[in-house]
């Protein structure tokens, strides 16, 4: 999608998070947009036995998160995920990887609490639904 359908669904998808996790809170990587490095998870490769490629591959994409100093890195596709959640725990980045679903449900009030896996404990109690309270 990166490079298929370009800026404007960069745009558009930068509108999202922005609205979802508050303008202050987004952090801009670079290059970014159509320019944006793949994470290297994708095409299947995430499901071959090449782990160690794929990780290495996989660390510009980490240096690039790393620079941002962004506690959460927000992935739109399961394959990003997978990646860069695998990236932060091997090279022990630190961040937080979270689907960007995920955060539109929270900010909605409607994540279960089984979904808030990924979250970190600053998040992990924020907008809990009324039936799982008490």
């Amino acid at each position: 999608m990166r490079k298929t359908l370009g800026d404007p669904v960069a745009e558009e998808m930068r509108y999202v998070v922005k609205a979802v996790v508050g303008e202050e809170n987004f952090i801009d990587m670079t290059p970014n947009r159509s320019n944006n490095f793949c994470c290297g998870g994708g095409g299947g490769f995430l499901q071959t036995p090449f782990v160690e490629e794929r990780r290495t591959y996989g660390t510009m994409k980490l240096n690039q998160i790393l620079n941002t100093g962004a506690t959460y890195c927000i992935a739109p596709c399961h394959n990003c995920h997978a990646q860069i959640h695998d990236l932060s725990e091997h090279f022990e980045g630190g961040f937080h990887t979270v689907h960007l679903w995920t955060l539109i449900a929270l900010s909605l009030g409607i994540l279960g609490e089984n979904e808030r896996t990924y979250l970190g404990p600053e998040l992990q109690g924020v907008m809990i639904p009324e039936w799982e309270q008490e």
